[in-house]
């Protein structure tokens, strides 16, 4: 956040006087930097389950059946 805040303020009250263009494209990174960052920060990985967690032990014990299932037909 703060490179982004930094990013806005530095084209605009500086990097203007020397070019607009400039100035909007630093803008437009500072624009793309938290939507990016939030898409990474909430990548899984490709073994992890966590949205199928329901709390509910017959239904969990039903996803790890699966999940084994899949596993051994894979191989």
């Amino acid at each position: 956040m703060g490179v982004c805040l930094t990013l806005f303020v530095l084209a605009w009250s500086v990097v203007r006087m020397w070019s607009v263009t400039a100035a909007v494209v630093m803008c437009v990174i500072a624009m793309v930097i938290p939507p990016v960052a939030a898409i990474v920060a909430n990548r899984r990985g490709p073994y992890e389950r966590w949205w199928d967690e329901s709390g509910d032990p017959e239904s969990d014990r039903w996803w790890r059946e699966l999940d084994d299932r899949d596993d051994h037909h894979s191989h």
